[in-house]
C-alpha cells in the first residue's frame, strides 16, 4: 500500500463519527473472515477487520524441528508467549501472520519496538538501497547516512540535548548513561523507581527492579531504589493524578491543580535522599511511564520536583525514553515533554528503527566533555550506515503520515473505550496510559485491588490470541496487559481489539462462575 493510500485510509478513520467497520479495501488474504477451530460457546467471535496484504506460503522448518531446535540450541530461560508458542512468519504494519497461515492483530509491537508499522514500504526501500551501497565501517570512517541521521535526530530534541552517541540496544544505552552520569558528577549512587525496567546487562540490573530480572549474583554497584508513585496500586492516590484521559477509580479530596498524592510521593523521595544514599549523587533514572511494571503512570508534577531534588544533591537526570519516545505518546514526541522537564541525558532504543537493533544517548555538549576525559568510548556497529538509513527512514515516515497524531487521536480513543470495560468488569482494576501505551491490570476484585492469578491473566492472554488479538503483559506479577501497538492503527481496529478483550472477559466470567 502506498504512503499517500495509508495516510488517505487513516485519515478517514480518524473521523469523530460513530465507530464503524472499515469498508475501504477487501481483505485478499483467505482468512478474511478469520475462523479458527477454538468456540466461544454462545458467544460469536468479534470480526476481523480487512486487511489488503496477502502472506507467502509459509515453506520454512517444521513446527516440531523447530520446538526441537529452540530446545537443544536456544536459551533455556522461558520467554515465549502462550502454551503453543507462535511461529510468526511475515508482518504487513499493524498485522501478524504465522505459519498456518492465521492473521493477527498486533497490539504489542515486538515490545513496544515496531511503530511505524511491520515491513514498511519506505523503510524497507530505505534499507535495500543502503545495502546495495556500503554496510558498514565503523566509526573510524566517516559515512553520510550517519551524519544524516544525527542531524534529523538532534533537530526534534531541545537545548542544549544536542549530542549524540549512537549505539546497538536499550542496555547498551543505559549502560553508558551511567558512565556519562559518573563521570560528569564524580559520584557513584543513582537512583531508580522500583518495577522500573533499564536493561539485562551487569551494569543496567542494578537499576532495573523487577523482580523476575533480579539476580543473586553480584551486578549494579551504587544503584538504589525508591518507591514508586503508583497511584493505583501504591499506598496514595486519587481521581486527578495522571495525565491520561483514563483516571483511577480511588477517591480523593483534591482539586484538579493540587495532587496530595504527589506530595506523599515525594516525601518518600526525600526519604531515600536522606537515607540511602550519599550526601551527593550521580543521577537518576525514570521512565516517563513505566513499561515493563504495566504501563504506570506517576501524578503529575512528581518528575519535575524529583529533578530539582536530584539536582540539589549534583546529580544529573535521565529520561528513559525506549518505550516512551518518537510520538508514542501522542501529545508531544518525548515522553519527558509531557512532565515538563528537562533532563540531562536521554536514552531511546526499540522504535528508534523499527525493530532493527539500534539505540542512541542524547546529551548536552558539557557532559559529553566530561564522558570524553574519563573514557575513549568507542562502539564497532554503533552509527552503522544501514541503522541510520533506516533511522532516518523511521523519522521521515513518523513526520509524514502524521503518526504522532494519530496515537493521539486513536490512543485517547482507545483509552476511552476500554475504561467502559473497566467499568463492567469487577476484574479490570486499572485502566490508564497516554496515547498509544496502555496498560489494563487485572485484578480479584476492585476493592482489594489484589492481583488476578497468573494462570486466570494467561487464560484470557490465550483466548485474545484465539481470536486474532496479540497484546502483551507487563507488571510485577504479570497481572497488567499492556497494549503498544504500531502507531499506524485505525479506529475500526481499535474496536475489534476492545471487542476482542470484551468477548475474553465474558468467557473467564463464565469459567469462573463454573
Amino acid at each position: 500500500m502506498t504512503s499517500a493510500w495509508r495516510h488517505l485510509r487513516r485519515a478517514l478513520c480518524l473521523e469523530t463519527s460513530s465507530p464503524r467497520t472499515s469498508k475501504l479495501c477487501p481483505s485478499l488474504s483467505p482468512d478474511a473472515s478469520w475462523i479458527s477451530g477454538t468456540k466461544l460457546g454462545l458467544h460469536s467471535k468479534p470480526k476481523m477487520p480487512p486487511c489488503d496484504f496477502l502472506p507467502e506460503k509459509y515453506q520454512s522448518l517444521a513446527y516440531n524441528h523447530i520446538l526441537e531446535i529452540h530446545k537443544k540450541h536456544l536459551s533455556p530461560v522461558a520467554t515465549a508467549f502462550f502454551q503453543k508458542p507462535l511461529l510468526l512468519h511475515q508482518g504487513h504494519m499493524e498485522w501478524l501472520f504465522d505459519s498456518e497461515g492465521n492473521r493477527y492483530l498486533d497490539f504489542f509491537s515486538g515490545i513496544v519496538t515496531v511503530g511505524v508499522g511491520h515491513c514498511h514500504p519506505k523503510v524497507n526501500a530505505a534499507a535495500q538501497k543502503q545495502l546495495s551501497r556500503l554496510w558498514h565501517t565503523s566509526s573510524v570512517f566517516f559515512h553520510p547516512p550517519m551524519h544524516t541521521y544525527a542531524e534529523q535526530l538532534s533537530a526534534l530534541l531541545p537545548e542544549p540535548l544536542k549530542v549524540i552517541f549512537l549505539v546497538n540496544s536499550g542496555s547498551e544505552a543505559n549502560d553508558l548513561a551511567m558512565q556519562m552520569a559518573r563521570a560528569h558528577s564524580n559520584n557513584t549512587d543513582i537512583i531508580s523507581f522500583r518495577g522500573a525496567y533499564h536493561g539485562c546487562s551487569p551494569y543496567t540490573l542494578g537499576m532495573t527492579n523487577v523482580m523476575a530480572y533480579k539476580t543473586g549474583l553480584s551486578s549494579g554497584m551504587g544503584c538504589r531504589s525508591t518507591m514508586c508513585p503508583d497511584v493505583f496500586r501504591g499506598p496514595w492516590g486519587g481521581s486527578y493524578c495522571r495525565d491520561s484521559p483514563a483516571q483511577t477509580i480511588r477517591k480523593c479530596s483534591c482539586v484538579p491543580d493540587c495532587c496530595q498524592a504527589k506530595e506523599q510521593y515525594i516525601e518518600q523521595f526525600k526519604d531515600t535522599l536522606n537515607t540511602s544514599v550519599a550526601k551527593s549523587v550521580a543521577g537518576f533514572f525514570a521512565e516517563p511511564i513505566q513499561g515493563v511494571n504495566g504501563i504506570v503512570q506517576y501524578p503529575k508534577g512528581f518528575l519535575k520536583e524529583a529533578f530539582k531534588l536530584v539536582r540539589e544533591r549534583g546529580g544529573v537526570c535521565i529520561a528513559d525514553e525506549v518505550q516512551t519516545g518518537f510520538g508514542r505518546l501522542g501529545s508531544h514526541f518525548w515522553g519527558f515533554q509531557t512532565h515538563d522537564v528537562m533532563p540531562d541525558i536521554v536514552t531511546m532504543a526499540k522504535g528508534i528503527g523499527n525493530g532493527f537493533p539500534m539505540a542512541a544517548v542524547v546529551t548536552t555538549p558539557e557532559i559529553a566533555r566530561s564522558l570524553a576525559k574519563r573514557l575513549l568510548h568507542f562502539n564497532t556497529f554503533g552509527g552503522n550506515p544501514l541503522a541510520c538509513a533506516i533511522g532516518s527512514a523511521v523519522l521521515e515516515v513518523i513526520e509524514e503520515e502524521k503518526l504522532q497524531e494519530n496515537c493521539q487521536e486513536v490512543g485517547t480513543y482507545m483509552l476511552l473505550k476500554l475504561a467502559k470495560l473497566r467499568d463492567e468488569f469487577d476484574i479490570v482494576g486499572d485502566v490508564r496510559g497516554k496515547g498509544l501505551m496502555i496498560g489494563i491490570e487485572m485484578v480479584q476484585d476492585k476493592m482489594s485491588r489484589q492481583p488476578l492469578p497468573p494462570q486466570e491473566v494467561s487464560q484470557i492472554h490465550e483466548d485474545c490470541k484465539n481470536m486474532g488479538l496479540i497484546v502483551g503483559r507487563g507488571g510485577i506479577f504479570s497481572q497488567t496487559f499492556r497494549i503498544a501497538p504500531p502507531m499506524c492503527i485505525t479506529k475500526p481496529e481499535v474496536d475489534f481489539a476492545v471487542e476482542v478483550f470484551r468477548s475474553a472477559l465474558i468467557q473467564h466470567m463464565e469459567r469462573r462462575a463454573k
